[in-house]
């Protein structure tokens, strides 16, 4: 077993050889989160020397894969912060009501969870039938995931709490069957999701939306690169459309703070205002 860790420089020149090789782009990753999880799995698959590691990642397409996995794992949870759902079903909702059609866009989607969440209150609120949920990740085999519908039995009791914070009125039970050691989500609610792989750092707008969630993604980016996200999400957003971010994230201080009004309770949930 060689060294305990690798340095940043070392870091830092692996994660240009991911995207020179493979067009992955981490460079603009907050340094510290990024360091710590390159690290863990260095040290989780046992290499002996950083050549080693190095050489594989450049070598090996399939390995290059698990390492793009390593380091953009999110958790996530359905109805993840439940006053924020419960904002969004009492707030939101109700002025999406009046559109006749309801575009979503769940940037960072991760396992589709907090998807699932979101299908179930538009069903909820009446609107699911006219609504499309776009859900996006760089990371393809959580799309994977995402697409079944199928989330551990073992998370239900915490997930059915959390729907009732949210505002949830039914039995939440009756939106997924039992199916082993897993719970699979009804299929009118999946048939509304689009699952497709996007990259924030290098993709562009590829619709104009009414509502766009990105929660917990941007506290991994550096400020360049917030900045940038920030921007495609404000360009992507229709006039009076909103934008709903993660509980340690804000538009204060960046560059389209003065297109938005945060509502006034003070969720993490924006209104794009008429300039």
């Amino acid at each position: 077993m060689g060294r305990n860790l690798i340095s940043e420089q070392e870091v830092s020149l692996l994660l240009n050889d991911v995207l020179e090789r493979y067009g992955y782009d981490f460079t603009a990753y907050a340094s510290a989160s990024i360091n710590r999880r390159v690290n863990h799995l260095y040290q989780t698959d046992r290499f002996s020397s950083f050549a080693e590691y190095r050489y594989r990642v450049i070598t090996d397409p399939e390995y290059a894969l698990r390492f793009v996995e390593a380091i953009t794992v999110n958790v996530t949870e359905m109805f993840r912060d439940p006053s924020f759902y419960y904002t969004l079903r009492s707030q939101v909702l109700p002025i999406l009501a009046t559109y006749p059609f309801i575009r979503i866009w769940h940037a960072g989607c991760s396992t589709g969870e907090e998807v699932y969440s979101l299908a179930i209150l538009l069903k909820e609120a009446k609107l699911l039938h006219k609504a499309i949920i776009y859900a996006t990740d760089i990371n393809a085999s959580v799309l994977e995931k995402g697409r079944k519908g199928m989330f551990r039995l073992s998370q239900m009791q915490q997930y059915s709490r959390n729907y009732m914070e949210a505002g949830g009125r039914e039995d939440f039970s009756s939106y997924y069957t039992a199916n082993y050691e897993y719970a699979k989500f009804r299929e009118d609610l999946g048939e509304k999701i689009i699952f497709s792989p996007h990259n924030l750092v290098t993709d562009g707008s590829f619709n104009e939306f009414q509502l766009i969630i990105c929660r917990n993604v941007l506290i991994y980016f550096n400020k360049k690169l917030q900045e940038r996200v920030l921007t495609l999400f404000s360009d992507s957003l229709e006039q009076l459309g909103f934008l709903g971010l993660g509980s340690k994230e804000t538009l204060n201080f960046t560059s389209v703070t003065k297109k938005f009004r945060q509502l006034e309770n003070k969720e993490k949930i924006w209104r794009k205002v008429q300039l």
